[in-house]
């Protein structure tokens, strides 16, 4: 009987709680109606990933002070969903992305944008780039870099022809599951799912036999799913999202041959971003065809002590382009200075909050 009381005690604690959160949550909302009026009239960004980052890395520094139990990541993911439900309170606005709805680049955007956001699945990176260059969307998220693929051609292409922004960036670990309504692996005898999908999953599917089951490429995990939904003796490799989309139960979880297998995502818009004091910056550059040229460029950056992260080769339009990322801002006085002497070979492609791992 007392542990019942002592029960219905800390229930009503909560209960409590619950109420007092909800007051406040209720007066952020109130507060944040009020930003977006000055927002209006000045015409400032919704989505500042600074200021959120700044946010974050107090609430996580007062959390190690008082000995919380939440630690970042906790912090992070209450709090993006509080910023995201906020930005569609004060302007809603959609954000497209490489489709379909399922796929890892759906998941990248919802962990930025929440649940709440309006989202639009376009087929292709060059559409995503047209939707929001067209202001029929205000964010763009795609793909930009593998782990096992390497640097996504379409994207880079795209952020050379298109004057947009990279404002942010997410990296996303890639899992795949086997998903399927049969009970067991020896009433599987289909099996969809992206090509590259197959590939990665190749000792698995070598493991259990079913390398021996048609193997039917699709334009998307999302699509294998749906798919292997509504047929007997079907199977998918797709994402956890994909599967819960269309209900259909997942068999093995985390199938991929490399554990390490992540996929960097960029998120582009129409404007820039400020300095949070832990930023990233990306540029294209394209050089003389001269012997020396991207050695002289690059000491430039060794000269000034800038840490440069990334230097990946493209042909844009026949034209040999160096996509690079680099530490910094590009406000900040030693990048300014690199800008101006090499002002006709670099096209600034934004500066955003650094993630705490790359690829």
């Amino acid at each position: 009987m007392n542990e019942a009381i002592e029960l219905q005690k800390l229930r009503d604690t909560l209960d409590s709680i619950d109420d007092e959160l909800l007051k406040l949550l209720n007066k952020r909302m109130e507060t944040i109606h009020q930003v977006g009026k000055v927002k209006a009239v000045s015409g400032g960004a919704i989505y500042r990933p600074e200021r959120e980052k700044s946010i974050i890395d107090r609430l996580h520094k007062q959390s190690l002070e008082a000995n919380g139990s939440l630690n970042r990541a906790a912090i992070e993911a209450l709090f993006l969903e509080i910023f995201a439900i906020s930005r569609n309170l004060e302007l809603p606005e959609n954000i497209a992305f490489l489709g379909p709805e399922g796929s890892f680049t759906h998941q990248a955007a919802e962990s930025r944008f929440g649940a709440m956001s309006a989202y639009l699945p376009i087929s292709s990176i060059s559409g995503v780039f047209r939707e929001v260059a067209a202001k029929k969307a205000k964010f763009g998220v795609v793909p930009i870099e593998n782990s096992s693929n390497g640097i996504v051609s379409d994207t880079v292409t795209c952020l050379s022809e298109y004057d947009l922004k990279i404002i942010a960036e997410v990296m996303v670990d890639i899992h795949h599951c086997l998903a399927t309504t049969c009970d067991n692996v020896k009433q599987i005898k289909k099996i969809y799912s992206k090509d590259i999908a197959f590939e990665q999953c190749h000792k698995f599917l070598q493991d259990l036999g079913l390398d021996e089951c048609e193997l039917i490429p699709v334009e998307s995990t999302a699509k294998a799913a749906r798919l292997a939904m509504i047929e007997e003796n079907c199977a998918a490799i797709c994402s956890h999202v994909g599967a819960k989309i269309y209900n259909l139960p997942v068999l093995f979880e985390n199938i991929e041959d490399k554990g390490n297998n992540r996929t960097r995502f960029i998120i582009v818009s129409d404007f820039e971003n400020g300095a949070s004091g832990d930023d990233k910056t990306s540029i294209l550059v394209q050089l003389p065809n001269e012997h020396g040229s991207l050695v002289r460029f690059l000491n430039d950056f060794d000269t000034a002590d800038i840490n440069l992260t990334k230097i990946k080769s493209h042909i844009v339009e026949g034209i040999s382009t160096f996509f690079i990322d680099f530490d910094g801002h590009k406000d900040d006085e030693k990048i300014q200075k690199i800008f101006q002497k090499h002002e006709k070979s670099i096209k600034f492609l934004g500066s955003y909050v650094k993630e705490a791992d790359d690829i």
